[in-house]
């Protein structure tokens, strides 16, 4: 791993790109932590990270002229409140291929006023029920989303959908998740009422071993990386071929999703018959 220090970016490839913005080439150092941007002196619109280690997107000093953010294939699970503060003028935003995996790790997003292109393609996240439906809700200033442009249809159905009884309570597990992982400095570790560690137990560990030993292709072995990369347990079963759910791999989350599949449907059929 290289830090991301000032005579790094003193030595990066600077550049006018094809549309005529300053750009700052950080690709494919193996830089875990956004930090020392003061030393770019805000000279530039774009900034590619891609191809990196970075984990968290934080760690901006206040960069007025910053226009894009190129975060392709990090390890990104987490977005920091309060970007609007350092990147106000922050218009495209691309993470494709990170960790992203709840709906509610995307909140952060809405506060940057100007941003109207996204990218999530290959995230976790995009797996989730009504995905495209959130995000449009949520981020109201986006006009494309993983390079599909918002159409006005989108945004009557998504208000419909979070405006109903169904959404709102949907918004609030949300809500409920997002509170549930903010850490707070200085707070005491979290630890669950029978006193045990949070760390995995043995019969998890022993899945890990089985489903690592049972893997028949690299393309296995990167999905049980990416699932231990984002916190989660393998389950015995070995996972279906076409299936492209990374998020989801216990027994329990298959019947919660099932449920919310229904829900979706009933959902659905009110919105047709205009009960919402």
């Amino acid at each position: 791993m290289v830090k991301l220090s000032p005579e790094l970016i003193s030595q990066c490839m600077q550049y006018t790109n094809p549309v005529h913005d300053r750009e700052l080439d950080l690709r494919g150092y193996k830089i875990p932590i956004i930090e020392n941007l003061g030393a770019t002196f805000d000279q530039f619109d774009t900034l590619d990270l891609s191809d990196n280690d970075i984990r968290k997107l934080d760690g901006f000093c206040f960069l007025k002229r910053l226009k894009c953010l190129l975060l392709n294939n990090n390890r990104i699970v987490r977005i920091a409140n309060g970007l609007e503060e350092f990147i106000p003028n922050l218009e495209s935003l691309i993470l494709t291929g990170n960790l992203i995996d709840e709906l509610c790790d995307l909140d952060p997003l809405s506060t940057l006023p100007k941003l109207t292109t996204l990218s999530l393609l290959y995230c976790p996240v995009t797996s989730k029920q009504h995905y495209r439906l959130y995000v449009v809700y949520k981020i109201p200033q986006l006009t494309l989303l993983d390079f599909k442009k918002i159409r006005l249809k989108e945004r009557e159905e998504a208000a419909a959908l979070f405006n109903s009884d169904y959404g709102k309570e949907m918004r609030r597990t949300l809500e409920k998740r997002s509170k549930a992982k903010t850490f707070v400095p200085g707070a005491p570790l979290s630890r669950p009422a029978n006193g045990t560690s949070n760390g995995p137990s043995s019969e998890q560990i022993q899945k890990i071993r089985e489903a690592i030993s049972k893997a028949s292709s690299l393309e296995e072995v990167e999905r049980l990386n990416r699932l231990l990369q984002a916190g989660q347990i393998p389950s015995n079963s070995k996972k279906p071929e076409g299936n492209q759910n990374i998020g989801n791999n216990e027994e329990e989350e298959e019947e919660e999703d099932e449920e919310e599949e229904n829900e979706d449907v009933e959902m659905k059929e009110d919105l047709t018959n205009g009960h919402y």
